[in-house]
């Protein structure tokens, strides 16, 4: 490509050897930000991870979980988590970093006092190995999208699609008992999540080269860390549903 604004295009010598160095500089600089970035996504993600996890032990120890779960109010605190979804996806563009970063924190106490109840359906054994091994899986898949050379969109277009129907056959088999459909969803789910982990973290990896020195970078990695951290749990979850051992 042609320097249009470069009075000596083909210079020489130590001028040249200068660009040639900012040069490397620059390509340091932005990998050293790009890791920066990325870890800042994970620390937010596996600390809400974590939170959850405390919260729903201390519920169900409480004998709270017992005793909510049996009444209505178990729908507000299964449907709190994606109240919080939806304002954060909703107020991001409005909302200060601070902001967001606690409704994050509320959020990842929704879903731990939601997952609960799991406990009550699940030994605990069962539950441990299950996110071990999602754990592991989830590693294992983010790093492909990580480092994969191959662009990942067209695989995400097609994983949404079947997100949506997933969802619209979890619906149906609430409704109407169909053999076998529950352990299908099940394994669907698990595929579907699987390479949402590998997409969501490409995407994210694209978006650092957008948000780079912007206020909008926290923002993003909030937001990052919550796509994420779904992925995690819904993984866990439809894995727990054919792994796990029931009480």
């Amino acid at each position: 490509m042609a320097i249009w604004n470069d009075p000596q295009p083909t210079q020489t010598g130590f001028g040249a050897s200068s660009r040639m160095n900012a040069g490397y500089v620059d390509a340091a600089a932005l990998d050293t930000g790009l890791r920066k970035y990325m870890l800042s996504i994970y620390n937010y993600m596996a600390s809400a991870v974590m939170l959850s996890g405390i919260v729903a032990l201390l519920f169900v120890q409480s004998g709270l979980a017992a005793q909510v779960f049996v009444t209505p109010l178990r729908w507000l605190i299964v449907l709190a988590p994606l109240g919080f979804v939806f304002a954060m996806s909703a107020g991001m563009g409005r909302m200060q970093s601070s902001t967001l970063k606690a409704c994050f924190w509320g959020f990842a106490v929704a879903m731990g006092l939601s997952m609960s109840s799991i406990f009550l359906v699940y030994t605990g054994p069962s539950i441990a190995l299950t996110f071990f091994a999602t754990a592991g899986s989830f590693a294992g898949l983010s790093l492909v999208g990580y480092t994969t050379k191959k662009n990942l969109s067209g695989m995400g277009s097609f994983l949404i699609m079947g997100l949506f129907g997933l969802i619209i056959a979890s619906l149906i088999s609430m409704f109407f008992h169909v053999p076998g459909m529950a352990f299908a969803i099940s394994v669907l789910g698990v595929l579907i999540f699987a390479g949402l982990t590998a997409y969501d973290t490409q995407q994210l990896k694209m978006s650092y080269v957008q948000v780079a020195g912007t206020p909008y970078a926290e923002r993003v990695a909030i937001m990052g860390a919550l796509t994420l951290y779904l992925d995690f749990i819904n993984m866990f979850q439809f894995l727990l549903s054919f792994l796990g051992d029931r009480r």
